[in-house]
């Protein structure tokens, strides 16, 4: 019978810890197509002339917050998202294909990070909200393009850019205007089956609760509110102990916290207590939140106005308290009349990102230098600089005119006389990304 109670209760663990609420993911959007060297070579059309076509735009990376998805679980098997390349120019002019862009779903609520800067890219909190993460490379332009009255037949093309990409961190942070908080078996899971749609796990022992529940509430009112029971807390949950740190953190958007206290504990006050250490201790201080404390399971108690009293005297005028008994909806209509009161007067939970009319447009690259030079030994020496390598990546080298024209961008840039300021010699060995040349003057 152990054995049995044991492996349902692993069952029941392994079922509901399906819920995700955190990912990592590496995203690369497409690399532009690249540019054609290509001539018109047509009967009774002598000296065609160039007719290389531009490459494709590269594939896109967008996130789309849905209200249809409720968890991060399909990033626990996709580690990598990536879009499709620009299809490259052709000949007769023809333009190589844009590939198409890529869109990924995420649940409503869901934060997305730069991994390496930690930085907040943006907060998916509106379904149907679109947010453009990695832009897909520009395509090259084709020989075509470079004809000129002095050079009628030009023999260079531009590589395509490559796709900006990024490691990210997904984090969801649940939209809910009631947060549901309390020690294990505080009655949280009875009361949100009561009041709202929710079909929440009860049972009478502790941590029956693994992972959020949202319920939609309707008021007497006629307004609507969305309430999440969190899992139960213990003391040092704000320190990693129990299942509480890692859903704490869906408390923050919370804009309302109800913190629900079993009467029938042996001393209810130090319970709230506890409950009251561990969301001021938090790394967002919950305790500031607008809270209401309520009593639950006065049913079980012979005489709960007593308890009532005693409580209410030592916690003073800090929060307003209700008792409630869930089974028999003892004081819930009043509770629920006092809360449609509050949530009217409380504003949304914000986090700053930068907006625009459509969709988010965060970069992460600061501007710097142009280029800098660094000396790697005694006589090889790399340009850098996010600029000269990007223009070097867009330069098709495979013919003399391209080995020219990156010899004249590098010495109207100043690169020539920056590797003079810092002593190389004929002979030395220059590198940009991965191309290598000798220096000569």
């Amino acid at each position: 019978m152990t054995f049995f109670l044991y492996f349902t209760t692993r069952l029941r663990v392994l079922y509901k810890c399906m819920f995700i609420d955190k990912a990592k993911v590496k995203i690369k959007a497409g690399k532009g197509g690249d540019g054609k060297i290509a001539f018109l070579h047509e009967k009774y059309v002598p000296k065609g002339g160039p007719a290389g076509g531009n490459g494709g735009k590269g594939g896109s990376i967008y996130f789309v917050a849905s209200k249809d998805e409720n968890t991060l679980i399909a990033f626990r098997y996709t580690k990598k998202i990536t879009a499709q390349d620009g299809g490259d120019g052709d000949i007769k002019n023809m333009y190589g294909k844009n590939a198409p862009d890529v869109f990924v779903k995420v649940p409503v609520g869901t934060m997305i990070y730069d991994h390496k800067e930690q930085k907040l890219l943006a907060d998916m909190n509106e379904d149907g909200k679109k947010v453009l993460i990695a832009r897909g490379g520009k395509g090259g332009r084709g020989n075509a393009m470079f004809k000129t009255s002095t050079n009628r037949v030009p023999r260079i093309a531009e590589n395509g850019e490559p796709g900006e990409e990024f490691d990210l961190d997904l984090e969801l942070k649940l939209l809910a205007d009631i947060g549901l908080v309390g020690l294990p078996n505080a009655g949280k899971s009875t009361f949100i089956s009561v009041v709202t749609n929710a079909k929440a796990e009860i049972a009478p022992y502790p941590f029956t609760t693994l992972s959020p529940n949202l319920g939609a509430l309707t008021f007497p009112s006629g307004r609507n509110a969305v309430v999440a029971d969190l899992p139960g807390l213990i003391e040092g949950a704000s320190l990693g102990k129990g299942l509480g740190l890692d859903f704490l953190r869906h408390a923050e958007r919370c804009r309302l916290i109800l913190q629900l206290v079993d009467m029938s504990d042996e001393d209810p006050f130090a319970s709230y207590k506890v409950i009251e250490h561990e969301l001021s201790s938090y790394v967002v201080d919950l305790s500031k939140r607008v809270r209401i404390v309520c009593l639950t399971k006065a049913d079980l108690i012979d005489n709960p106005q007593k308890i009532i009293d005693e409580f209410k005297k030592k916690i003073g005028n800090k929060y307003e308290v209700f008792a409630i008994s869930s089974l028999t909806h003892q004081g819930v209509k009043d509770l629920l009349l006092k809360i449609d009161e509050v949530l009217i007067k409380l504003p949304k939970i914000e986090f700053e990102t930068k907006k625009d009319d459509d969709f988010v447009l965060h970069t992460l690259k600061d501007e710097g230098p142009t280029f800098y030079i660094t000396r790697e030994k005694e006589n090889t020496y790399r340009i850098n600089g996010e600029e000269v390598i990007t223009r070097y990546r867009r330069m098709n080298l495979s013919t003399d005119e391209g080995i020219l024209r990156l010899s004249k961008y590098l010495r109207d840039l100043g690169v020539e006389e920056a590797l003079k300021e810092k002593g190389i010699k004929e002979g030395d060995v220059v590198l940009l990304d991965d191309f290598e040349f000798e220096y000569f003057e």
